[in-house]
């Protein structure tokens, strides 16, 4: 019965010690907050409930705390050097103030979180996509600190106009790249609606050309067709109206007497090098 009495005693002094306490600690949307008070782990429901940001609360009662302030930098930092630092390059907005990024080591990463993949990092109050930043892993969430500024500016603006020419990942070249690069910028461009299409239309082009015998050269993109630019084996140019749908020939660029529909491109390869003969 002591021993009863003597744990009651030390939930009423902590809880008593917890709504005399203020504390620091960051907060996503929609989230919850987290102190230890007394060797006790609490979690808040904030109040404001759509408080975003690093804020100092002080509890009302066991489950909800109020947001008295947000905190300051030397607050922030003074937090944050207790955990575990980690350089990441930022992939695309998640939400809110939360982006998904990517290790720029992943053999660092693997020796710390004993895993390599995407990570969410919460509370980015800066930077923009392919920056590179350090951030703070607490052992279950990943928390911005600052941008790194040691890295080479130079490879988000190259990786920003890579996106603008739509150029594929495989096709990435620039000093200094890597493979932790390649797969941030695979991941950025996954997001963007329409990016890999040209990509899968010359795939789908060439392998078909290839397959008649002949060559891609390039394409255009005309609405519901292609105008191909090809070759035959022997070097010989064409230009041909090719449909989206099927790859029905609409014209051939010679005179099929109006039987172009009658080929698809694989078939028109060797129609032309008859016409060749």
């Amino acid at each position: 019965m002591t021993d009863i009495r003597k744990l009651i005693n030390q939930i009423a002094s902590a809880e008593a010690q917890l709504c005399a306490t203020q504390f620091i600690a960051p907060c996503v949307k929609g989230g919850r907050v987290r102190t230890r008070v007394a060797g006790m782990v609490y979690t808040f429901t904030p109040k404001p409930s759509q408080f975003e940001g690093w804020g100092i609360f002080q509890p009302v009662d066991a489950k909800t705390a109020t947001v008295v302030e947000e905190a300051d930098l030397p607050q922030i930092a003074e937090y944050l050097q207790h955990f575990s630092q980690i350089r990441l390059r930022l992939a695309y907005q998640l939400r809110g103030q939360t982006w998904l990024a990517y290790p720029v080591n992943e053999v660092d990463m693997r020796q710390r979180l004993k895993v390599v993949k995407p990570i969410a990092v919460h509370l980015v109050t800066e930077g923009v996509v392919f920056e590179q930043i350090i951030a703070r892993w607490n052992g279950q969430s990943c928390w911005f600190e600052e941008i790194d500024r040691r890295t080479d500016p130079e490879i988000v603006e190259t990786l920003q106009s890579a996106v603008k020419q739509l150029t594929p990942s495989e096709e990435l070249q620039f000093k200094g790249i890597t493979p932790e690069i390649r797969t941030v910028y695979e991941l950025a461009t996954r997001r963007i609606e329409g990016f890999a299409q040209p990509q899968q239309d010359e795939k789908r082009l060439r392998k078909a050309l290839r397959m008649g015998g002949g060559e891609l050269r390039e394409f255009q993109d005309r609405g519901d067709y292609w105008t191909v630019d090809w070759r035959t084996a022997d070097g010989v140019r064409h230009t041909s109206a090719i449909a989206k749908t099927d790859l029905t020939v609409i014209s051939s660029g010679i005179c099929l007497s109006g039987r172009d529909r009658d080929f698809d491109l694989q078939s028109l390869v060797a129609v032309m090098e008859q016409q060749e003969w």
